[in-house]
Protein backbone atom coordinates (compact mmCIF):
# COMPACT_ATOMS: atom_id res chain seq x y z
CA UNK A 1 0.00 0.00 0.00
CA UNK A 2 1.04 3.58 -0.67
CA UNK A 3 0.01 6.16 2.08
CA UNK A 4 0.15 10.00 2.05
CA UNK A 5 0.68 13.02 4.40
CA UNK A 6 1.49 16.51 4.92
CA UNK A 7 4.24 18.79 5.97
CA UNK A 8 5.63 17.07 9.40
CA UNK A 9 7.82 20.27 10.38
CA UNK A 10 10.05 17.49 12.65
CA UNK A 11 6.75 16.60 14.67
CA UNK A 12 8.01 12.92 15.79
CA UNK A 13 4.02 12.44 17.24
CA UNK A 14 2.73 12.58 13.55
CA UNK A 15 5.19 9.52 12.64
CA UNK A 16 4.40 7.66 16.06
CA UNK A 17 4.45 4.05 15.85
CA UNK A 18 0.99 4.15 16.93
CA UNK A 19 0.06 7.22 14.51
CA UNK A 20 1.10 4.74 11.50
CA UNK A 21 -0.18 0.95 12.83
CA UNK A 22 -2.05 0.45 9.75
CA UNK A 23 1.32 0.46 7.93
CA UNK A 24 2.60 -2.99 6.65
CA UNK A 25 5.95 -4.50 5.67
CA UNK A 26 7.13 -3.11 3.05
CA UNK A 27 4.20 -0.46 2.46
CA UNK A 28 5.45 3.45 1.53
CA UNK A 29 4.84 6.98 3.11
CA UNK A 30 4.81 9.60 0.88
CA UNK A 31 5.34 12.97 2.87
CA UNK A 32 4.50 16.24 0.82
CA UNK A 33 7.20 18.57 1.93
CA UNK A 34 8.81 19.99 4.95
CA UNK A 35 9.95 16.73 6.49
CA UNK A 36 11.89 18.59 8.98
CA UNK A 37 14.01 15.79 10.57
CA UNK A 38 17.32 16.62 8.51
CA UNK A 39 18.11 20.04 10.22
CA UNK A 40 20.80 20.47 12.28
CA UNK A 41 22.71 17.47 12.27
CA UNK A 42 22.85 16.71 15.90
CA UNK A 43 23.59 13.33 17.53
CA UNK A 44 19.97 13.04 18.60
CA UNK A 45 18.57 14.27 14.95
CA UNK A 46 21.06 11.32 13.56
CA UNK A 47 19.71 8.34 15.70
CA UNK A 48 16.50 9.20 15.05
CA UNK A 49 17.01 9.28 10.97
CA UNK A 50 18.52 5.72 11.77
CA UNK A 51 15.59 4.75 13.89
CA UNK A 52 13.19 5.67 11.17
CA UNK A 53 14.62 4.13 8.70
CA UNK A 54 15.03 0.59 10.50
CA UNK A 55 11.27 0.14 10.11
CA UNK A 56 9.94 -2.25 7.94
CA UNK A 57 8.33 0.08 5.53
CA UNK A 58 9.35 2.99 3.61
CA UNK A 59 9.41 6.83 4.46
CA UNK A 60 9.97 8.68 1.93
CA UNK A 61 9.56 12.80 1.83
CA UNK A 62 9.59 15.58 -1.64
CA UNK A 63 11.05 18.84 0.09
CA UNK A 64 9.17 21.43 0.63
CA UNK A 65 10.15 25.06 1.58
CA UNK A 66 11.43 25.04 5.26
CA UNK A 67 14.40 22.18 4.38
CA UNK A 68 17.99 22.64 5.56
CA UNK A 69 18.67 22.30 1.86
CA UNK A 70 22.74 22.29 2.27
CA UNK A 71 22.39 19.15 4.74
CA UNK A 72 20.07 17.39 2.33
CA UNK A 73 21.81 17.95 -0.78
CA UNK A 74 25.05 16.33 0.69
CA UNK A 75 23.42 13.34 0.33
CA UNK A 76 24.98 10.95 -2.16
CA UNK A 77 21.85 10.64 -4.83
CA UNK A 78 20.79 6.74 -5.58
CA UNK A 79 18.22 5.52 -8.08
CA UNK A 80 15.06 3.55 -6.35
CA UNK A 81 12.45 2.51 -8.16
CA UNK A 82 12.62 4.06 -11.29
CA UNK A 83 13.66 7.82 -10.68
CA UNK A 84 16.59 9.75 -8.45
CA UNK A 85 16.70 10.09 -4.54
CA UNK A 86 18.81 10.83 -1.68
CA UNK A 87 18.93 7.63 0.35
CA UNK A 88 18.90 9.14 3.92
CA UNK A 89 19.07 6.04 5.66
CA UNK A 90 17.88 2.54 5.34
CA UNK A 91 14.28 2.48 4.10
CA UNK A 92 14.32 6.40 4.47
CA UNK A 93 14.26 8.66 1.16
CA UNK A 94 14.03 11.76 -0.26
CA UNK A 95 12.45 11.47 -3.34
CA UNK A 96 13.86 14.26 -5.50
CA UNK A 97 12.21 16.74 -7.91
CA UNK A 98 10.88 15.91 -11.28
CA UNK A 99 10.97 11.76 -10.88
CA UNK A 100 8.71 8.94 -12.02
CA UNK A 101 8.88 6.48 -9.80
CA UNK A 102 6.79 2.82 -9.87
CA UNK A 103 5.94 1.92 -6.66
CA UNK A 104 3.70 -0.92 -6.33
CA UNK A 105 2.54 -0.84 -10.38
CA UNK A 106 1.56 2.70 -9.46
CA UNK A 107 3.53 5.13 -11.62
CA UNK A 108 4.33 8.48 -9.08
CA UNK A 109 5.64 11.88 -9.97
CA UNK A 110 7.08 13.97 -7.51
CA UNK A 111 8.11 17.90 -7.88
CA UNK A 112 9.23 19.17 -4.25
CA UNK A 113 9.82 22.73 -3.48
CA UNK A 114 7.99 26.20 -3.71
CA UNK A 115 8.10 29.45 -2.38
CA UNK A 116 7.76 30.85 1.41
CA UNK A 117 4.71 32.56 2.19
CA UNK A 118 6.79 34.07 4.84
CA UNK A 119 9.76 34.94 2.22
CA UNK A 120 10.13 38.46 2.88
CA UNK A 121 10.29 38.00 6.52
CA UNK A 122 12.71 35.29 5.98
CA UNK A 123 15.18 37.10 3.87
CA UNK A 124 15.38 39.75 6.69
CA UNK A 125 16.69 37.58 9.08
CA UNK A 126 18.62 36.05 6.57
CA UNK A 127 16.83 32.24 6.95
CA UNK A 128 15.57 32.64 3.13
CA UNK A 129 16.92 29.56 1.00
CA UNK A 130 17.36 30.11 -3.45
CA UNK A 131 17.54 26.34 -3.13
CA UNK A 132 13.56 26.24 -2.13
CA UNK A 133 12.52 26.93 -5.58
CA UNK A 134 13.33 24.51 -8.41
CA UNK A 135 15.44 25.12 -10.74
CA UNK A 136 14.69 25.48 -14.53
CA UNK A 137 17.01 22.61 -15.27
CA UNK A 138 14.62 20.28 -12.41
CA UNK A 139 11.04 21.59 -14.12
CA UNK A 140 12.53 20.82 -17.47
CA UNK A 141 13.69 17.27 -16.37
CA UNK A 142 10.25 16.95 -14.44
CA UNK A 143 8.59 17.48 -17.91
CA UNK A 144 10.87 15.06 -20.20
CA UNK A 145 10.23 12.50 -17.31
CA UNK A 146 6.56 12.84 -17.67
CA UNK A 147 6.63 12.87 -21.95
CA UNK A 148 9.14 9.55 -21.24
CA UNK A 149 5.95 8.17 -19.34
CA UNK A 150 3.26 9.02 -22.10
CA UNK A 151 1.89 11.96 -19.71
CA UNK A 152 0.24 8.49 -18.00
CA UNK A 153 0.41 8.82 -14.23
CA UNK A 154 -1.13 7.55 -10.97
CA UNK A 155 -0.61 9.81 -8.54
CA UNK A 156 0.97 13.61 -8.45
CA UNK A 157 2.88 14.58 -5.19
CA UNK A 158 4.13 18.13 -4.85
CA UNK A 159 4.46 20.88 -1.91
CA UNK A 160 2.45 23.20 -4.03
CA UNK A 161 -1.39 23.06 -5.60
CA UNK A 162 -1.62 24.36 -9.40
CA UNK A 163 -2.59 27.75 -10.11
CA UNK A 164 -6.18 26.88 -10.21
CA UNK A 165 -6.72 25.49 -7.37
CA UNK A 166 -4.78 27.26 -5.84
CA UNK A 167 -6.77 30.53 -6.56
CA UNK A 168 -10.08 28.52 -5.54
CA UNK A 169 -8.65 27.81 -2.22
CA UNK A 170 -7.64 31.64 -1.95
CA UNK A 171 -11.54 32.59 -2.37
CA UNK A 172 -12.59 30.27 0.81
CA UNK A 173 -10.01 31.44 2.93
CA UNK A 174 -9.42 35.03 4.44
CA UNK A 175 -5.75 34.30 4.83
CA UNK A 176 -4.35 35.18 1.16
CA UNK A 177 -1.39 32.69 -0.47
CA UNK A 178 1.28 34.17 -2.46
CA UNK A 179 1.05 32.05 -6.20
CA UNK A 180 4.31 31.85 -8.12
CA UNK A 181 5.33 30.91 -11.36
CA UNK A 182 5.53 27.39 -10.03
CA UNK A 183 1.65 27.36 -9.32
CA UNK A 184 1.68 28.11 -13.01
CA UNK A 185 3.90 25.27 -14.09
CA UNK A 186 1.59 22.57 -12.14
CA UNK A 187 -1.74 23.79 -13.80
CA UNK A 188 0.06 23.67 -17.07
CA UNK A 189 0.81 19.85 -15.86
CA UNK A 190 -2.59 19.41 -14.68
CA UNK A 191 -3.49 20.18 -18.44
CA UNK A 192 -0.85 18.10 -19.88
CA UNK A 193 -0.92 15.37 -18.37
CA UNK A 194 -3.44 12.59 -17.05
CA UNK A 195 -3.15 11.63 -13.72
CA UNK A 196 -6.11 10.27 -11.23
CA UNK A 197 -5.00 11.78 -7.78
CA UNK A 198 -2.75 15.08 -7.49
CA UNK A 199 -1.51 15.51 -3.51
CA UNK A 200 0.19 18.75 -1.95
CA UNK A 201 0.92 20.32 1.49
CA UNK A 202 1.70 23.54 1.36
CA UNK A 203 -1.46 25.26 2.68
CA UNK A 204 -1.38 23.13 6.17
CA UNK A 205 -4.95 21.83 5.96
CA UNK A 206 -6.97 18.38 5.06
CA UNK A 207 -9.39 19.36 2.54
CA UNK A 208 -11.20 17.44 0.07
CA UNK A 209 -11.17 19.63 -3.53
CA UNK A 210 -12.25 17.53 -6.06
CA UNK A 211 -12.06 13.77 -7.13
CA UNK A 212 -8.42 14.12 -8.06
CA UNK A 213 -7.11 17.08 -6.17
CA UNK A 214 -6.61 17.01 -2.68
CA UNK A 215 -4.79 19.22 0.09
CA UNK A 216 -3.03 17.21 2.85
CA UNK A 217 -1.66 17.72 5.90
CA UNK A 218 -2.40 15.69 9.72
CA UNK A 219 -4.40 13.47 7.46
CA UNK A 220 -2.68 9.95 6.63
CA UNK A 221 -4.54 8.67 3.70
CA UNK A 222 -4.10 5.55 0.78
CA UNK A 223 -2.21 7.58 -1.93
CA UNK A 224 -4.13 5.14 -4.62
CA UNK A 225 -8.04 5.79 -2.95
CA UNK A 226 -7.65 9.00 -1.10
CA UNK A 227 -9.36 6.98 1.91
CA UNK A 228 -8.34 8.35 5.26
CA UNK A 229 -6.58 5.63 7.48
Amino acid sequence: MIYITGDIHGDRKRLSRLKLKNLKEGDTLIVCGDFGFLWDNTTAEQNYIMSLGKRSYNICFIDGTHENFNLLNDYEISQWNGGKVHKIHGNLYHLMRGQVYEIEGKKIFTMGGGESADIDIRRDVNAWSKYELPTPEELLEGAENLEYAGYDIDVVVTHEPPLKVKNFLNLNDSSEFRVSALNAYFEELSQSCKFKKWYFGSLHIDKYISSSHRAIYKDVVDAVTGDKI
